[in-house]
């Protein structure tokens, strides 16, 4: 059993990445019921919650069905970083997470996210005061280095484990990479096999696949994995994974109809939480994540970016299962 403070997790926890614009309590909800065993908020401006911004506050919302679930935040001032923690512990997390690794320049160019990677004195000043300000374990998840020549994860890890975090999770490219090239998990498992290293150690990059997670789990040896990108539009994967670990073999793919209920739910709670229009306006970024692969769905991806409603989501679910009914008896 994996323990982040008082928070026992599964034997191999599998966390939901934390993404913007993506991991909103909508599609947390999906991932938890698909077999996500953590899972963390979009990231949230340290500056944006003390001003009180509304984007930023309506990021702190979280429901007990997502537990254990983190709230993740960003920042490059120590004060700042303190205020928004304590801000945080007032909606009650299991966890708050600090981000060290968004290589978008927006962030980095405000010395936040990687940015700190390239000053490790301000990235351990800027931990210790969030762990200072909060009773709730605090977590990392951080890069390897500005760049292939100056990886850092080693000394990384060490310095912020002595500040007291109780979990780290490295996303094994560069900020450099940002999201491109393979990820090198061989320093994930080096840090693993550090003797100093006594907290969890998570890995994050390229797990897009039962096969790949399972490779990855006994290759790199680390206590969990973070799964982001392969995500979106694919809950499924987290019981996939968990299904191929226990007998090697895959669960039938999801249906259309699957797909489409997905399709119902995600909607369903996105209307719940932003209001009906906004929120069915936010999911036109989804549609295309949950059938990508499918034949003949250009057609509904168009109908489904016209949908303004719940009660036009529904007949227009009725028409593509049809369709697709009809399809298939055909082939």
């Amino acid at each position: 059993m994996i323990k982040i403070g008082k928070i026992e997790l599964p034997e191999f926890p599998l966390l939901l990445a934390p993404m913007e614009d993506v991991s909103d309590p909508p599609f947390r909800r999906l991932c938890k019921m698909h077999g996500a065993d953590l899972m963390y908020s979009e990231f949230i401006s340290s500056e944006g919650l003390i001003r009180d911004a509304i984007k930023s506050r309506k990021k702190l919302d979280i429901f007990d069905y997502e537990r254990p679930v983190g709230i993740q935040i960003f920042g490059g001032d120590e004060e700042a970083m303190a205020m928004s923690a304590r801000i945080v512990e007032t909606v009650n997390p299991d966890l708050v997470d600090i981000n060290f690794g968004c290589p978008v320049k927006k962030v980095v160019c405000k010395g936040a996210g990687a940015g700190v990677l390239k000053d490790i004195d301000l990235m351990v000043r800027l931990t210790k005061a969030v762990v200072s300000s909060t009773h709730l374990p605090v977590t990392v998840k951080t890069r390897l280095g500005w760049d292939s020549t100056s990886i850092n994860i080693d000394e990384v890890a060490e310095r912020l484990q002595e500040t007291g975090i109780k979990a780290l999770t490295i996303h094994a490219r560069t900020r450099a990479q940002m999201y491109k090239g393979e990820a090198d998990w061989e320093h994930i498992s080096r840090i693993k096999q550090n003797p100093n290293i006594e907290i969890p150690i998570f890995g994050n990059g390229d797990i897009d696949s039962p096969e790949k997670a399972l490779e990855y789990k006994q290759k790199y040896a680390c206590d969990g994995i973070m799964i982001g990108r392969a995500a979106i539009g694919y809950p499924w994967i987290f019981n996939e994974i968990k299904h191929f670990f226990k007998t090697g073999e895959h669960l039938p793919a999801p249906t259309i109809s699957d797909r489409l209920l997905a399709v119902r739910q995600h909607a369903e709670w996105s209307a719940e939480w932003k209001g009906e229009r906004l929120g069915l306006v936010e999911m036109r970024q989804h549609y295309s994540n949950y059938f990508r692969g499918i034949p003949h769905f250009k057609d509904f991806r168009k109908k489904f970016l016209e949908v303004f409603t719940l009660e036009e989501m529904d007949s227009l679910i009725k028409e593509t299962q049809q369709f697709y009914e009809e399809y298939q008896a055909q082939v």
